[in-house]
């Protein structure tokens, strides 16, 4: 029996999905060298919103599969976070259905978020799909994720005074869990690109009304790249930039991955002894990074804390006075010469209370 969330109902031949526009075979191009170097033949998951850069992904996604033959499934996420999300899911699948694409809506059915609208839109995707994806057994998850959106990425993080890792930004091939890594063959793609490609294909696509909201950063830092251009600071620059940073993080990446096996100690997935050696063995750039990367772990979550709290909460350990602190979804005290560091308890709703110990 044929799963249903598979990408097609029947085999189509990769030409008769291609245009004869030069600029679409390009991108294909690209688009294909940077999923088989990753993926190859190999099963994936698409994450398509509706939007015209995640259709562009979803049709580039049908000709890849006609060519080597991969199974890929279309998970498209309902927040529940608008009135109209539900009937967008649906719209999405129907225009996705019209082009022989078979997809599977994910719908959250928990509390809705009041705060960090964003933010939570954003955990509560990847939630559900990383959910599904391990349920499935299906080890890469492929988004669109463009060039636009790397550049607003770097302006936001820079205005909230993020260090190297932050400002390096997102990059192709990203662990997510250690069941699910994902792909952005799109880093190199302008949206306008991606947005005619979806035009040419589909005729359509979704408007996410929340796109023209100036309550949010990224839209407003999406409006103010307007002025940016025309002082000079334009797309070419702000890549280069990216691109050197990201440079920069890869190399201290390597000093932090020697500051771990010299240092830390994981007793479990929830738990971590690090040496109080740390702070003198190591220099502080390489110390918040080995933090940050520990803290992701030991909570399960894909996002560390911001930069800010972890240099306040490192500063901290340094005192003699530092108490029991928990970030990020863990609790962090001194046992003896070492910090642990443990997921937090959580007890239905609620966390788990833990009385302050003075350090030792």
């Amino acid at each position: 029996m044929k799963r249903k969330n598979l990408i097609a109902t029947k085999k189509v031949n990769k030409k008769k999905l291609l245009f004869k526009d030069k600029k679409i075979i390009n991108l294909y191009k690209k688009f294909k060298s940077t999923i088989y170097k990753n993926i190859k033949n190999r099963s994936f998951a698409v994450a398509v919103s509706g939007g015209s850069d995640s259709l562009c992904l979803a049709y580039l996604s049908q000709i890849y599969s006609s060519e080597f033959q991969n199974k890929i499934y279309i998970l498209i996420v309902d927040h529940g976070l608008r009135k109209e999300s539900s009937k967008e899911a649906l719209k999405v699948k129907k225009i996705l259905k019209k082009k022989n694409l078979n997809s599977q809506i994910l719908s959250w059915t928990k509390n809705k978020p009041t705060r960090n609208i964003q933010k939570s839109a954003r955990d509560i995707r990847y939630s559900l799909i990383s959910t599904h994806c391990v349920k499935k057994k299906i080890k890469y998850l492929v988004t669109a994720h463009h060039e636009d959106d790397q550049i607003e990425n770097f302006l936001i993080r820079l205005t909230r005074g993020s260090g190297l890792t932050g400002l390096a930004s997102m990059s192709t091939n990203t662990k997510y869990s250690n069941k699910l890594k994902i792909i952005r063959p799109f880093l190199q793609f302008k949206k306008k690109d991606l947005k005619q490609v979806t035009l040419n294909y589909f005729k359509t696509y979704i408007n996410d009304p929340s796109n023209k909201d100036d309550k949010f950063l990224r839209i407003r830092i999406r409006k103010y790249r307007k002025n940016m251009e025309k002082e000079g600071l334009d797309t070419k620059k702000i890549i280069k930039t990216i691109d050197n940073l990201f440079s920069a993080n890869q190399a201290l990446d390597y000093y932090k991955n020697k500051s771990l096996y010299k240092h830390a100690s994981f007793l479990s997935k929830k738990k971590c002894l690090i040496n109080n050696k740390i702070f003198t063995d190591e220099a502080g750039e390489i110390v918040f990074k080995t933090f940050s990367h520990i803290l992701t772990l030991v909570s399960g979550t894909y996002y560390p804390p911001r930069s800010k709290k972890i240099i306040d909460l490192i500063n901290r350990l340094k005192s003699d006075n530092f108490k029991k602190s928990t970030l990020g979804g863990c609790i962090i005290e001194y046992k003896n010469n070492f910090i642990l560091v443990s997921r937090e308890l959580k007890i239905g709703k609620k966390i788990k209370k833990t009385y302050f110990q003075p350090k030792k």
